[in-house]
This record gives C-alpha cells, structure tokens and sequence, in this order.
C-alpha cells in the first residue's frame, strides 16, 4: 500500500518510560518532515472530534547501542534525513536545551538512543538491518 517505511529503532536497554518518549518525540520529528502522512480527523458516533493520526503505519524495532550506531552511519551515508535522540537529551528540560547538547557531539561519539528514518521501504530495509522487532 505504500512505497515508503517508517522506521523507529529505539536501544534495547532504555527504560520502558524511555522508549515511549523517544518514540513520541522521533514521531514528531517524521510528521514535521512529512505532514502529508498525517490523515483527517476522527469523529465517533456522538459528533465527538479527535486528532487526525498518521495514515501511515509504524515499525518499531530494537537495537543494541553497537547496531543502532551502524544504522545511523548507514542513513548519513545514504544522505536520509533521520529523527534522532541522545542521550543526553534525558536530562534537560526543554527543546533548546534539547538542540544545544545534541550539538555538543558527532555522529562517531553520540549516545543514541533512537533514531527514526521514513523513505523508500528498500532503503529502510538496508538502513534498519539487523534491529528486530521491538517486544
């Protein structure tokens, strides 16, 4: 049904309540890249509106520290925007703290904690290779 991927690859030794706001926050990342992947809104039964949602579902794997760096090398070096989350971010409280610490490091010496990617599936593919299905 589509001919992109959207890809989350969170570390596999984060906290529950870490992975779930890396998710939320690499999520935004996409959506601010593509809003187009963002459908209409919801309406129940009783008139109620909600949210529109993505149209687009989400694949979320798992990697070790080891691999989730490779698949971030391998998205730079294929030139795919990615969403990405360090670390370091866990300890500030605000976006421009957030962007000021990301700053501080370079791709061969950040700690990553989860990167998302959405391009062509194939691409995604060769990118994500090696996480695995998130549990």
């Amino acid at each position: 049904m589509f001919d992109t991927k959207f890809a989350i690859v969170l570390r596999d030794d984060l906290a529950v309540w870490q992975k779930l706001n890396v998710t939320a926050f690499l999520t935004s990342g996409i959506v601010a890249q593509f809003p187009e992947i963002i459908g209409d809104p919801y309406r129940d039964r009783a008139g109620n509106i909600y949210n529109p949602l993505s149209i687009q579902p989400v694949i979320v794997l798992s990697a070790d520290g080891s691999m989730l760096n490779a698949i971030h090398r391998r998205a730079l070096e294929r030139g795919v925007t990615t969403s990405a989350y360090i670390e370091e971010m866990f300890s500030t409280g605000h976006d421009a703290a957030n962007r000021a610490v990301f700053a501080e490091f370079a791709p061969d010496d950040a700690k990553v904690a989860g990167i998302a990617v959405r391009a062509e599936k194939k691409l995604v593919d060769k990118i994500t290779k090696g996480a695995r299905m998130q549990a």
